[in-house]
């Protein structure tokens, strides 16, 4: 027996090698990850039956309890038996394949089986495409519960081996030889197919987890270049943000070069061919062109399905993604390789994975685009709602003055000039300095005590050092006017009126305080002004929650708006903004959001 244990384990040695080889074959690994359709299944058949055929081969003849044969087996004597690990090759295919191709591997390895003779072949012939067909069932159930572990595998390895021998004993005549050999081979045969399931197993779950350790990598460096990229492709397919994404790809992937183009020219080209793949050119290459046109990804394997104008272009492969924009391509992304060997499947999925994520991103720039846009209309709408009769009552007053104070006549018409200079300043700049804001503040009071010299008084009470921070335009002069028309009514004559506007530091931030000693705002409308808009015949609140809205959109949930009022008393209007100028201050003064 120990004799026979130790063939056994040579027999499953050379079974390991095979595998082994396979394992190293990216078909048999794309066989054992991917899901089987019909070719694959036919594949696995194939391997697995070819397992069962060459443990036939090389079993172990057997003849009253002794060895007497450890050659290629092509034909056994009727009185003599076989010790091989042929149905460990049946199992494998059953639990990789499922029932189909367990029943494939069985018939081809018990059918073999039948061919050689001796007086166990009908009954191994038959165990064998049983355990196939078992193993099959059993297999398809532990992969849908995903259960289908080495040792499980195990496990149904010894019972197949352990059912192979009762049916031995229930088939094979005459009984007493069957006895004694299920007595000298049940051991070796079933330790060292169990053996050899769990090593063969190992391997194939080493397969599937470098496979899953490389598609986390080719994912976390996906993702690692739309991180570095994301900053270029918010501002769109243009000259400047595509360099950069170029340099940032071919320093990322193992390509030799990268275009990126729009529908009609190349935007960047990094890396080889950098000479006559020259920027701002009109696309040049028909594989581009289908892929515009097709919107799908084409890839090239030799210069000439390129198309390259220049003879000695040293790209000799390629892949080209469509960049598509709400399902419409709106350019096209070229991964370049000087070799086609290095066009490996491993980089055209990572940058298949990169096609999709540059799309997202470019949908975001358009939809971001599209919020400034609206943004943009909004801030105009606001413009709209300076009261109609603002201009027409501060000509009035202005012309009343030319008679009576010419020198107030011509200060009151500076002030007049900036405060609809500052309306237009707003609509072109997203953020503009405090100090821009107060000045839009000031015209608009100084129009308004013009008029009315008694009504109420303001207090400004900045810290100096705050002056250039950028803030949202419309910020506070929208405020002061609310506290103006709403808080002090004509009728609280007896009362005077005031406003008191203050900005200091805080930690790393702003804190802007308007605040009023006016009527108050009732409670029920307190806790949605700023949030939405309102009818009331007082006002919409629709400057709150312009306001509101931008602070949120800018600053994310970096910044706060915030009212406080009681009614009688006063309201108070709070906003906090972040002092770093880093993030936003880059924006303010360039008016890179003009219309």
């Amino acid at each position: 027996m120990i004799t026979l244990l130790i063939l056994m384990l040579e027999r499953v040695g050379i079974l390991l090698i095979v595998v082994f080889l396979l394992s190293r074959m990216s078909s048999f690994r794309q066989i054992i990850h991917n899901e089987h359709g019909t070719r694959e299944r036919i594949l696995l058949i194939a391997v697995f039956g070819t397992f069962g055929i060459i443990s036939n081969y090389t079993g172990i003849e057997i003849h009253a309890g002794v060895i007497t044969s450890q050659g290629w087996q092509t034909e056994v004597a009727y009185d003599n038996a076989i010790a091989n690990t042929r149905v460990l090759g049946v199992a494998l295919g059953g639990l990789l394949g499922g029932p189909l191709v367990g029943l494939g591997c069985g018939l081809i390895a018990g059918l073999h089986r039948l061919t050689l003779g001796g007086y166990t072949a009908v009954a191994c012939g038959f165990s064998t495409i049983l355990a196939g067909l078992v193993t099959g069932m059993i297999g398809k159930s532990l992969q849908k519960k995903q259960k289908n572990t080495p040792w499980r595998a195990v496990a149904i390895s010894l019972i197949m081996e352990c059912f192979q021998m009762v049916i031995i004993l229930a088939v094979a005549k005459p009984f007493d030889a069957a006895y004694e050999l299920v007595q000298i081979i049940s051991l070796p045969m079933i330790v060292m197919n169990g053996f050899g399931m769990l090593l063969i197993m190992l391997i194939i779950q080493s397969i599937l987890q470098e496979e899953e350790r490389t598609r986390a990598l080719q994912t976390h460096k996906a993702l690692y270049i739309a991180d570095q990229t994301l900053p270029y492709f918010r501002q769109g397919l243009n000259i400047h943000s595509c360099r950069e994404v170029a340099a940032i790809i071919l320093k990322g992937t193992s390509a030799d070069a990268i275009s990126i183009t729009d529908q009609h020219q190349v935007l960047a080209h990094a890396g080889a061919g950098s000479d006559h793949h020259i920027p701002m050119q009109s696309i040049s290459t028909q594989l581009t062109r289908t892929v515009l046109e097709q919107g799908r990804i084409s890839k090239a394997k030799s210069p000439e399905e390129i198309h390259c104008h220049e003879k000695d272009c040293p790209l000799q492969a390629a892949i080209v993604l469509p960049l598509k924009v709400h399902g419409k391509t709106v350019g096209t992304l070229k991964l370049y390789f000087t070799d086609p060997g290095e066009m490996n499947q491993v980089e055209q999925e990572l940058a298949e994975g990169l096609g999709k994520l540059f799309s997202t991103q470019l949908e975001l720039a358009d939809a971001e685009l599209q919020s400034k846009l609206l943004r943009d209309a909004e801030i105009k709408a606001l413009q709209a709602q300076v009261h109609p009769h603002f201009l027409f009552n501060a000509i009035n007053t202005i012309s009343v003055l030319c008679r009576t104070d010419s020198e107030k006549a011509r200060e009151l018409l500076l002030r007049l000039s900036v405060f609809f200079r500052s309306n237009l300043q707003g609509a072109r700049q997203m953020l503009i300095p405090l100090r821009k804001e107060l000045e839009h503040v000031e015209a608009y009071l100084s129009l308004e005590q013009a008029r009315f010299p008694d009504k109420y008084t303001v207090k400004l009470d900045i810290d100096p050092t705050l002056e250039e921070v950028p803030i949202p335009p419309f910020t506070l002069q929208p405020l002061v006017e609310n506290a103006i028309r709403h808080a002090f009514p004509r009728m609280q004559a007896k009362r005077n009126g005031h406003v008191t506007i203050r900005a200091y530091k805080q930690n790393d931030q702003m804190v802007l305080i308007t605040e009023d000693n006016g009527q108050g705002i009732p409670e029920n409308l307190l806790s949605i002004l700023g949030k939405q808009t309102v009818r009331s015949a007082e006002g919409t609140g629709t400057a709150l929650s312009n306001i509101h809205k931008r602070i949120e959109e800018i600053y994310g949930g970096e910044a706060e708006f915030h009212m406080e009022s009681e009614p009688g008393e006063g309201t108070k209007v709070i906003i906090t903004v972040p002092l770093s100028q880093n993030k936003w201050g880059d924006q303010h003064y360039e008016g890179v959001y003009s219309r």
